[in-house]
Protein backbone atom coordinates (compact mmCIF):
# COMPACT_ATOMS: atom_id res chain seq x y z
CA UNK A 1 0.00 0.00 0.00
CA UNK A 2 1.44 3.35 -1.10
CA UNK A 3 0.89 6.18 1.37
CA UNK A 4 1.09 9.96 1.09
CA UNK A 5 1.71 11.85 4.36
CA UNK A 6 0.33 15.39 4.58
CA UNK A 7 1.03 17.69 7.53
CA UNK A 8 2.33 21.25 7.80
CA UNK A 9 4.38 20.41 10.91
CA UNK A 10 7.79 18.84 10.11
CA UNK A 11 7.93 17.08 13.48
CA UNK A 12 4.52 15.51 12.88
CA UNK A 13 5.67 14.27 9.47
CA UNK A 14 8.78 12.75 11.02
CA UNK A 15 6.70 10.92 13.62
CA UNK A 16 4.39 9.56 10.94
CA UNK A 17 7.36 8.32 8.92
CA UNK A 18 8.65 6.44 11.96
CA UNK A 19 5.23 4.93 12.61
CA UNK A 20 4.73 3.78 9.04
CA UNK A 21 8.23 2.34 8.96
CA UNK A 22 7.04 -0.30 11.42
CA UNK A 23 3.89 -1.29 9.47
CA UNK A 24 4.28 -4.17 7.03
CA UNK A 25 3.53 -3.85 3.31
CA UNK A 26 3.37 -0.05 3.44
CA UNK A 27 5.50 2.32 1.37
CA UNK A 28 5.66 6.05 2.07
CA UNK A 29 5.40 7.30 -1.51
CA UNK A 30 5.75 10.98 -0.63
CA UNK A 31 5.00 13.85 1.72
CA UNK A 32 3.35 17.25 1.47
CA UNK A 33 3.37 20.21 3.84
CA UNK A 34 0.36 22.19 2.62
CA UNK A 35 -2.99 21.63 0.96
CA UNK A 36 -1.98 22.75 -2.54
CA UNK A 37 1.07 20.50 -2.60
CA UNK A 38 -1.08 17.64 -1.29
CA UNK A 39 -3.49 17.90 -4.24
CA UNK A 40 -0.56 17.91 -6.67
CA UNK A 41 1.00 14.87 -5.01
CA UNK A 42 -2.28 12.93 -5.02
CA UNK A 43 -2.59 13.50 -8.77
CA UNK A 44 1.07 12.71 -9.47
CA UNK A 45 1.64 9.76 -7.12
CA UNK A 46 -1.86 8.20 -7.08
CA UNK A 47 -1.40 6.82 -3.55
CA UNK A 48 -3.64 4.14 -2.06
CA UNK A 49 -3.91 6.01 1.25
CA UNK A 50 -3.52 9.65 2.30
CA UNK A 51 -2.82 10.64 5.90
CA UNK A 52 -4.28 14.14 6.15
CA UNK A 53 -3.93 16.88 8.70
CA UNK A 54 -6.95 19.19 8.69
CA UNK A 55 -5.77 22.73 9.38
CA UNK A 56 -3.05 23.54 6.83
CA UNK A 57 -2.01 26.44 4.59
CA UNK A 58 -3.46 26.56 1.08
CA UNK A 59 -6.35 24.11 1.42
CA UNK A 60 -7.59 22.30 4.50
CA UNK A 61 -7.60 18.53 4.70
CA UNK A 62 -11.39 18.57 4.66
CA UNK A 63 -11.43 20.65 1.46
CA UNK A 64 -9.05 18.18 -0.16
CA UNK A 65 -11.23 15.22 0.81
CA UNK A 66 -14.39 16.88 -0.52
CA UNK A 67 -12.66 17.72 -3.81
CA UNK A 68 -11.89 14.07 -4.60
CA UNK A 69 -14.40 12.87 -7.19
CA UNK A 70 -15.67 9.29 -7.64
CA UNK A 71 -14.60 9.25 -11.29
CA UNK A 72 -11.06 10.27 -10.41
CA UNK A 73 -8.38 8.41 -8.49
CA UNK A 74 -9.74 8.38 -4.95
CA UNK A 75 -7.38 7.13 -2.23
CA UNK A 76 -8.52 6.08 1.19
CA UNK A 77 -8.19 8.87 3.77
CA UNK A 78 -7.23 8.86 7.43
CA UNK A 79 -7.38 12.21 9.19
CA UNK A 80 -4.73 12.80 11.86
CA UNK A 81 -5.37 16.02 13.75
CA UNK A 82 -5.25 17.67 17.15
CA UNK A 83 -8.88 18.78 16.86
CA UNK A 84 -11.85 16.67 17.91
CA UNK A 85 -14.48 19.01 16.48
CA UNK A 86 -13.99 17.92 12.86
CA UNK A 87 -14.74 14.24 13.52
CA UNK A 88 -18.33 14.31 12.27
CA UNK A 89 -17.24 16.08 9.06
CA UNK A 90 -14.53 13.46 8.53
CA UNK A 91 -16.96 10.58 8.39
CA UNK A 92 -19.30 12.59 6.15
CA UNK A 93 -16.54 12.47 3.51
CA UNK A 94 -16.15 8.69 3.99
CA UNK A 95 -12.81 8.81 5.81
CA UNK A 96 -11.50 5.41 6.84
CA UNK A 97 -10.53 6.72 10.27
CA UNK A 98 -10.08 9.83 12.40
CA UNK A 99 -7.14 9.87 14.80
CA UNK A 100 -6.30 12.46 17.41
CA UNK A 101 -2.71 13.57 18.00
CA UNK A 102 -0.58 12.27 19.55
CA UNK A 103 -1.38 9.04 17.70
CA UNK A 104 -0.59 5.72 19.36
CA UNK A 105 1.13 3.28 17.01
CA UNK A 106 -1.43 0.50 17.56
CA UNK A 107 -4.26 2.87 16.71
CA UNK A 108 -2.46 4.00 13.55
CA UNK A 109 -1.92 0.38 12.51
CA UNK A 110 -5.63 -0.38 12.99
CA UNK A 111 -6.58 2.58 10.83
CA UNK A 112 -4.23 1.43 8.07
CA UNK A 113 -5.65 -2.09 8.16
CA UNK A 114 -9.19 -0.72 7.92
CA UNK A 115 -8.18 1.42 4.93
CA UNK A 116 -6.54 -1.61 3.32
CA UNK A 117 -9.71 -3.68 3.68
CA UNK A 118 -11.91 -0.87 2.39
CA UNK A 119 -9.74 -0.44 -0.68
CA UNK A 120 -9.65 -4.17 -1.40
CA UNK A 121 -13.43 -4.36 -1.17
CA UNK A 122 -13.90 -1.35 -3.40
CA UNK A 123 -11.52 -2.68 -6.02
CA UNK A 124 -13.03 -6.17 -6.00
CA UNK A 125 -16.73 -5.66 -5.52
CA UNK A 126 -17.60 -1.98 -5.23
CA UNK A 127 -19.57 -0.20 -2.61
CA UNK A 128 -22.95 -1.34 -3.97
CA UNK A 129 -22.42 -4.95 -2.90
CA UNK A 130 -21.47 -3.84 0.63
CA UNK A 131 -24.56 -1.68 1.02
CA UNK A 132 -26.84 -4.42 -0.30
CA UNK A 133 -25.40 -6.88 2.22
CA UNK A 134 -25.96 -4.42 5.07
CA UNK A 135 -29.55 -3.79 3.97
CA UNK A 136 -30.24 -7.54 4.02
CA UNK A 137 -28.76 -7.92 7.51
CA UNK A 138 -30.92 -5.18 9.03
CA UNK A 139 -34.24 -6.49 7.64
CA UNK A 140 -36.41 -6.80 10.79
CA UNK A 141 -38.06 -9.98 12.02
CA UNK A 142 -41.79 -9.82 11.24
CA UNK A 143 -43.23 -11.15 14.50
CA UNK A 144 -41.07 -11.33 17.59
CA UNK A 145 -40.27 -8.09 19.38
CA UNK A 146 -36.58 -7.82 20.25
CA UNK A 147 -35.77 -5.92 23.47
CA UNK A 148 -32.33 -4.75 22.36
CA UNK A 149 -31.27 -2.61 19.42
CA UNK A 150 -30.32 -4.61 16.33
CA UNK A 151 -28.82 -1.52 14.75
CA UNK A 152 -27.69 1.96 15.75
CA UNK A 153 -28.80 5.00 13.80
CA UNK A 154 -25.96 7.43 13.06
CA UNK A 155 -27.18 10.88 11.94
CA UNK A 156 -25.41 12.84 9.24
CA UNK A 157 -25.90 16.04 7.30
CA UNK A 158 -27.95 14.36 4.58
CA UNK A 159 -29.94 11.93 6.72
CA UNK A 160 -28.90 8.95 8.78
CA UNK A 161 -27.42 5.48 8.33
CA UNK A 162 -28.35 2.36 10.27
CA UNK A 163 -25.28 0.43 11.41
CA UNK A 164 -26.21 -3.21 12.18
CA UNK A 165 -24.88 -4.42 15.52
CA UNK A 166 -23.65 -7.58 13.79
CA UNK A 167 -21.21 -5.47 11.74
CA UNK A 168 -19.73 -3.62 14.73
CA UNK A 169 -16.48 -5.17 15.95
CA UNK A 170 -15.94 -2.77 18.84
CA UNK A 171 -17.11 0.53 20.23
CA UNK A 172 -14.64 3.12 21.45
CA UNK A 173 -15.26 6.13 23.67
CA UNK A 174 -13.93 9.38 22.19
CA UNK A 175 -14.68 12.07 24.78
CA UNK A 176 -18.25 13.23 24.07
CA UNK A 177 -18.63 10.75 21.20
CA UNK A 178 -18.42 7.04 20.53
CA UNK A 179 -16.86 5.37 17.49
CA UNK A 180 -18.66 2.34 16.08
CA UNK A 181 -15.78 0.43 14.50
CA UNK A 182 -16.67 -1.99 11.70
CA UNK A 183 -14.20 -3.85 9.51
CA UNK A 184 -14.55 -1.20 6.81
CA UNK A 185 -15.05 2.14 8.54
CA UNK A 186 -15.82 3.94 11.77
CA UNK A 187 -19.10 5.74 12.41
CA UNK A 188 -19.11 8.60 14.90
CA UNK A 189 -22.06 9.24 17.17
CA UNK A 190 -22.59 11.75 19.95
CA UNK A 191 -23.51 9.48 22.86
CA UNK A 192 -22.38 8.19 26.24
CA UNK A 193 -20.91 4.71 26.56
CA UNK A 194 -23.25 3.82 29.43
CA UNK A 195 -26.30 4.74 27.34
CA UNK A 196 -25.05 2.73 24.36
CA UNK A 197 -24.33 -0.28 26.57
CA UNK A 198 -27.92 -0.35 27.86
CA UNK A 199 -29.24 -0.56 24.30
CA UNK A 200 -27.13 -3.60 23.37
CA UNK A 201 -27.72 -7.30 24.05
CA UNK A 202 -25.10 -8.41 26.64
CA UNK A 203 -25.09 -11.82 24.96
CA UNK A 204 -23.74 -10.10 21.84
CA UNK A 205 -21.82 -7.03 23.01
CA UNK A 206 -19.52 -7.13 26.05
CA UNK A 207 -18.23 -4.15 28.05
CA UNK A 208 -14.55 -4.79 28.74
CA UNK A 209 -13.37 -1.32 29.78
CA UNK A 210 -14.89 2.06 30.55
CA UNK A 211 -13.79 3.06 27.03
CA UNK A 212 -14.47 -0.16 25.10
CA UNK A 213 -17.35 -2.48 24.22
CA UNK A 214 -16.61 -5.47 21.96
CA UNK A 215 -18.76 -7.82 19.93
CA UNK A 216 -18.20 -11.26 21.46
CA UNK A 217 -18.19 -12.88 18.03
CA UNK A 218 -15.27 -10.66 17.00
CA UNK A 219 -13.02 -11.88 19.85
CA UNK A 220 -10.45 -14.31 18.43
CA UNK A 221 -7.99 -14.49 21.31
CA UNK A 222 -6.87 -13.24 24.69
CA UNK A 223 -3.48 -12.22 26.06
CA UNK A 224 -2.21 -12.23 29.63
CA UNK A 225 0.82 -9.92 29.62
CA UNK A 226 1.42 -10.45 33.34
CA UNK A 227 0.50 -9.17 36.80
CA UNK A 228 -3.14 -10.11 36.38
CA UNK A 229 -3.61 -8.03 33.23
CA UNK A 230 -5.87 -9.25 30.44
CA UNK A 231 -6.27 -8.14 26.83
CA UNK A 232 -8.65 -9.30 24.12
CA UNK A 233 -7.65 -9.73 20.49
CA UNK A 234 -10.25 -8.96 17.82
CA UNK A 235 -10.62 -10.24 14.28
CA UNK A 236 -9.63 -6.84 12.84
CA UNK A 237 -6.30 -6.98 14.68
CA UNK A 238 -7.25 -4.67 17.53
CA UNK A 239 -5.76 -5.58 20.91
CA UNK A 240 -7.78 -3.97 23.72
CA UNK A 241 -7.02 -3.79 27.42
CA UNK A 242 -9.60 -5.23 29.80
CA UNK A 243 -10.27 -2.88 32.72
CA UNK A 244 -9.75 -4.31 36.23
CA UNK A 245 -13.40 -3.72 37.14
CA UNK A 246 -14.56 -5.67 34.10
CA UNK A 247 -12.09 -8.57 34.15
CA UNK A 248 -14.21 -11.01 36.18
CA UNK A 249 -17.20 -10.48 33.89
CA UNK A 250 -15.07 -10.89 30.77
CA UNK A 251 -13.53 -14.12 32.05
CA UNK A 252 -16.97 -15.49 32.94
CA UNK A 253 -18.51 -14.56 29.60
CA UNK A 254 -15.60 -15.94 27.56
CA UNK A 255 -15.30 -18.96 29.89
CA UNK A 256 -11.60 -18.38 30.51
Amino acid sequence: MRVLLVDDEPLALDRLKVGFGAIEDVEVAGTASDGIEAVEQIRALRPDLVILDIQMPGRSGMEIARALRPGEHRPEIIFVTAFERFAADAFEVEAADYLLKPVAFDRLRLGVERARRRRALRDAEGRVAELEAMRTEVRPAPVEEIPYDQGIWVPGRQGAVLVPVTTIDWIEAARDYVLLNTSLKSHILRARMNDIEKRLDPAVMLRIHRSHIVRIGAVVGVERPGKGALRVVLSDGAVLQVGPNYQAGVEATLKL
